[in-house]
């Protein structure tokens, strides 16, 4: 099975090295710069799960994608969505199955629009992982998780074949939840991303300030309440997760998107908050925390220029 990985940065780099690594088909769709560092110095994966170089990995460039592939595995941010569509289109043919691993649900119907509903599983993965200064992919935990599956739910033979291929990875595993469960994802990821944003600290500084803890639950309840109302409630076992994690005593827990904000980064505002609102609102459900920090947001990005 040959998979092209959108991107050979921190995700794309991570799991597409891992697949690599066990000797599968694997070729990486990148931009110049990326083709040069990794022609030079190779793709080099530092993890607690077990350090590798890859010498010369397999690449493309847009311009020189010649063949069809049976998988494209997209893990790029949402503000760079439409330039990576432009970019992988050519490698998609009429067998061709999509795995987005981004946030929230909007890249979904630009997917579907692009190249048909019948083409675009769902997925997700869970991972704390960055670029270094050398452009290395750095694991900071060694818990890691990639989930996909049919949106319909179905077992279906291609999700099976997909499942084979990426069982190269530790935690890769084929979902009939998928959409739950990537509801489940963006409950936490709003959350955690509207707070610490907002407050511009980690969950441990949130939860110690007066009134911190119960802004916290508050921000997790709206997100809930969307979620329900779009007939996705979130299970319980992932609620409970959530809020510990959300009310951990002394936590460090950023969201990446906070961080994004302390390197003077684009921010996923729309994709991860805007959506949600967008929805709550459809569904009358008040989502008065969400709202303040999505316009907190917002002016970040108008500051940004």
């Amino acid at each position: 099975m040959r998979v092209l990985v959108v991107g050979a940065g921190a995700i794309g780099g991570y799991f597409g090295g891992r697949m690599l690594q066990s000797r599968r088909d694997i070729t990486f769709l990148v931009r110049p710069r990326r083709a040069g560092e990794l022609a030079s110095a190779g793709l080099v994966i530092e993890s607690p799960n077990g350090d590798v170089t890859l010498k010369n990995p397999p690449v493309v460039q847009a311009d020189a994608i010649k063949d069809k592939f049976d998988v494209v595995l997209l893990s790029c941010k949402a503000y760079d969505l439409d330039d990576a569509v432009r970019s992988f289109a050519p490698a998609v043919g009429p067998q061709t199955s999509i795995v987005p691993l981004l946030n929230g649900m909007l890249h979904l119907d630009v997917l579907d629009k692009k190249f048909g509903r019948e083409r675009v599983l769902g997925g997700l993965c869970a991972i704390a992982v960055t670029l270094n200064e050398k452009r290395e992919v750095v694991q900071l935990q060694p818990m890691q998780s990639l989930g996909f599956g049919e949106r319909d739910g179905r077992m279906s033979d291609r999700v099976r074949a997909i499942g084979e291929a990426f069982s190269a990875v530790d935690g890769a595993k084929p979902s009939e939840n998928v959409m739950q469960d990537m509801w489940e994802k963006w409950v936490f990821l709003a959350s955690i991303a509207a707070a610490t944003s907002l407050m511009r600290a980690p969950v441990g500084m949130i939860v110690a300030a007066p009134g911190g803890k119960d802004f916290m639950l508050g921000i997790l309840d709206e997100s809930r309440a969307v979620a329900t109302a779009e007939g996705f409630p979130p299970r319980a076992a992932a609620l409970e997760r959530a809020a510990g994690m959300l009310t951990a005593e002394g936590s460090p827990l950023t969201a990446s998107m906070f961080r994004d904000i302390r390197a003077g980064q684009p921010v996923e505002a729309d994709h991860v908050v805007g959506d949600l609102i967008a929805r709550g609102d459809a569904a009358k459900v008040p989502v008065p925390r969400l709202r303040v920090a999505y316009t907190h947001l917002k002016a970040y990005e108008k500051q940004r220029g």
